[in-house]
């Protein structure tokens, strides 16, 4: 990227970039008047929550705080209510409960949530018995039933996932100041899932150790009545900006500090598949003031990985630049250590995450694409492992999960087969950790990271 370039940022100067994974719009279809029409609403998220966002990332930089990042990998507008929502938060706040007492650290909560409503695809074209369509990209752009109406993209559905946003949004910030993330409430959830689960005992001495803990807080009059803390929490949403004509609709210049931050959501994120230094997602990303996050993946080079962090993160900002690492369990020992050494090396500050979830997918004998519970927690277990052994932070998890019991990934503590994938088999894209699945991982993270210290 050329100086003049780098210095002639304007929110849509990315059109200028060849742009990866955009939906073929039809001819007839107003884009520009969704747009238009997006352009005028108020921002789904507020410059100052960014900022303080990005704060606490600093904070994970260090070794300070820890990042927890998690939800759905799709969102649906088919599967929208209050309950699912309110789910998709209790599991998040669940296992921060675990992390927090655990590792001893607090813990960053963002929510792949109020946002996640478009998913890159392998093709663009998809096809059955002989009909080819466009590829579901997601509730933003299409539908999932294949049938020509449906998989034609829509630029409507570019408005109908700003309103989706707009009252998922309103419903979590309910949920997260009016006591529903009451610490004590958070933990007798957990004091469930450690009865009823086959490996409950195995997790016991550490609830009960978070139950102590409460109870001496409350004998010395320090409880959820009268300490804030413990009833309210900082949670943020999430996405993959992936549709590039939507996250400059919802750009806006901070009225305090005249900067421009894309108000879709708190934290963004460069996907694997658009991640190229001189394409238009790092354009773009590079010239709004949000803590920005970026999958790395099992062919990034070093020379590439720098590159990234000179574009998104040219100050060397602490609280910038997550780097979400992808590998697979069969490829993190071979590939992460090279590039942390990299980082390191060029005195890079940036938050490292382990996404176990997008390097161990694979389809099943039933024919479903899943994943195994032991592949997660072996590429897990080698990101502690490596981050110790170089000296470097290992900074955060982030996982596809649910708060439903739904049976898509082997494995866990209930040991589910191959067979009983098909049982309650409900995501739209990718596999996700079922609710008692992702409380098991975070009680096996926390072990993790005692082992490596």
């Amino acid at each position: 990227m050329k100086d003049s370039a780098k210095n002639s940022w304007k929110p849509d100067s990315w059109k200028a970039y060849p742009a990866e994974q955009q939906p073929s719009w039809p001819e007839t279809a107003n884009l520009q008047g969704a747009l238009d029409d997006l352009a005028t609403f108020p921002p789904l998220v507020f410059a100052g929550e960014v900022r303080t966002l990005k704060e606490r990332l600093a904070s994970v930089v260090k070794g300070e705080d820890f990042l927890l990042q998690g939800g759905d990998c799709a969102e649906s507008f088919d599967e929208f209510n209050a309950n699912i929502i309110r789910d998709k938060l209790k599991v998040i706040l669940q296992m921060a409960a675990i992390l927090t007492y655990g590792l001893n650290r607090p813990v960053v909560k963002i929510g792949r949530i109020a946002g996640q409503f478009a998913k890159p695809r392998s093709s663009p074209i998809e096809t059955r018995n002989g009909i080819s369509l466009p590829s579901f990209r997601g509730y933003s752009v299409n539908a999932p039933n294949f049938a020509e109406q449906a998989r034609t993209p829509d630029p409507e559905r570019l408005v109908r996932a700003y309103f989706h946003s707009a009252a998922t949004l309103n419903l979590l910030r309910a949920f997260t100041s009016g006591g529903f993330a009451d610490l004590n409430k958070v933990h007798i959830w957990n004091q469930d899932f450690v009865a009823n689960s086959p490996n409950g005992q195995r997790y016991a001495k550490l609830a009960d150790k978070i139950s102590e803990a409460l109870h001496f807080m409350k004998v010395c009059g320090i409880d959820s009545s009268n300490t804030p803390v413990l009833k309210e929490v900082e949670y943020y949403t999430s996405h993959e900006a992936l549709l590039l004509d939507y996250e400059q609709a919802l750009t806006r210049r901070d009225s305090l500090t005249g900067d421009f931050y894309c108000c879709s959501a708190h934290f963004l994120w460069i996907g694997e598949r658009t991640r190229q230094p001189d394409g238009a997602h790092v354009e773009f990303l590079r010239g709004v003031k949000n803590p920005l996050g970026c999958k790395i993946g099992p062919t990034a080079t070093e020379d590439e990985l720098l590159r990234i962090c000179d574009a998104l993160n040219p100050a060397n900002e602490p609280g910038r630049l997550t780097l979400i690492t992808r590998f697979g369990h069969q490829s993190i020992e071979k590939r992460l250590p090279p590039l942390i050494r990299a980082i390191e090396r060029e005195g890079r500050a940036v938050v490292w995450c382990c996404d176990p979830k997008h390097g161990n997918t694979y389809t099943s004998s039933s024919g479903y694409k899943t994943r195994s519970f032991d592949h997660l927690l072996n590429e897990l277990r080698s990101f502690f492992a490596i981050h110790a052994a170089e000296g470097t932070v290992s900074g955060g998890v982030h996982f596809e999960l649910t708060g439903e019991n739904v049976t898509e990934c082997t494995g866990g503590a209930r040991d589910i087969r191959d067979h009983d994938l098909d049982n309650r088999y409900q995501t739209s894209c990718d596999p996700r950790l079922n609710n008692e699945q992702a409380l098991e991982m975070a009680f096996l993270i926390v072990e993790a990271d005692s082992k490596c210290r």
